[in-house]
């Protein structure tokens, strides 16, 4: 059976903290509670390469709290989930390639303060709820297509098994301490208030940017490489539908969209701008150990339980952030 919640009956008033809420989806996730009528509350480090960006909550600034600090500061974290009614918990770091530099930072980030955090709500705020932030990554390379929630966890980097560990600890909370806790494992996720400074947190914000600025695009390998790929709108969605829930407790889902590989994304995006250009490229060494090839994910859980479906289309979606960026690209470049 289907469960329809309407978020907007869900979150009038509603204490909201959103971990990571400067940055990309966080923000966006913000302006929509701050509409629902919520009592928002972001966190953020504001380390630059992250993507934390005060501009990405300009015009409602005076309509939430914002903190900015560390999720890996304890002192912090124990004061700020306090009364939350719902924690979304997206801090953390997706790069690949830095998580194989720099795996401490990654462990820390990931782990060490995903433990901070359900430790503070354990200790603080036992009965709220929250919504974590998880990664196809967990997957690796995927063994069969579309990939399921019960497909093997065999990532092939560092960020993947951090991630996994993060999820992790929040079912053991949800399972132990009865902290309700839910991850959605999110795939590749596009759309205005990304950060734009280097593609380390995802390639195809920054296929666009390249266009914007005349660049070369360079695909590694033969640019057929399939991925998942939602419009920032669409998880937004899925988000504040989980929230809003009262039967997704100690579950994953996958979110999932559409389909292309990433030379068709860099065509239909060239197309929409006018112009642009692009090149294939063999991989480099140390991107090559971490290619986990195509990647489809298998939504259907989340559909059946809470009817989501991405509504956002490729090219719109591509259209809407294209508008966005040459609109506020000082802010962002």
């Amino acid at each position: 059976m289907q469960l329809k919640v309407k978020p907007q009956d869900r979150y009038k008033n509603t204490k909201v903290l959103i971990t990571g809420g400067l940055g990309f989806i966080g923000s966006t996730l913000a302006r929509r509670l701050v509409e629902l009528g919520s009592k928002v509350t972001v966190v953020d480090s504001l380390v630059p390469e992250y993507g934390g960006n005060l501009f990405n909550i300009h015009g409602i600034e005076n309509k939430m709290k914002v903190n900015i600090s560390d999720v890996r500061d304890r002192y912090s974290i124990n004061y700020l989930v306090q009364n939350q009614d719902i924690i979304f918990n997206l801090a953390g770091t997706l790069s690949h390639i830095d998580s194989m530099i720099d795996p401490f930072t990654d462990l820390e980030i990931n782990v060490t303060s995903q433990i901070s955090i359900l430790e503070a709500c354990r200790k603080n705020n036992p009965e709220t709820r929250i919504i974590y932030a998880g990664t196809r990554n967990q997957y690796g390379k995927a063994k069969y297509l579309p990939v399921d929630e019960n497909h093997p966890l065999t990532p092939t980097d560092v960020n993947g098994i951090n991630c996994i560990a993060g999820e992790y600890y929040h079912l053991l909370y949800n399972e132990v301490h009865g902290i309700k806790a839910c991850s959605l494992r999110l795939t590749n996720t596009f759309g205005p208030r990304h950060q734009m400074k280097h593609p380390r947190q995802g390639v195809l914000n920054w296929f666009l940017r390249q266009i914007i600025d005349g660049e070369e695009i360079k695909l590694y390998g033969s640019g057929d490489q399939i991925r998942d790929i939602n419009y920032v709108d669409d998880v937004v969605n899925a988000f504040l539908l989980v929230g809003a829930s009262n039967n997704v407790w100690g579950k994953v889902y996958n979110l999932g969209g559409i389909s292309v590989s990433l030379k068709e994304f860099v065509k239909a995006a060239i197309k929409i701008y006018g112009k642009g250009k692009y090149t294939v490229i063999p991989f480099p060494p140390e991107r090559k150990k971490i290619e986990i090839g195509d990647y489809i994910a298998d939504y259907s859980k989340i559909t059946k339980a809470l009817s989501w479906k991405p509504k956002v289309n490729l090219e719109s979606g591509i259209e809407k952030t294209f508008k966005y960026y040459e609109k506020y690209k000082e802010f962002y470049w």
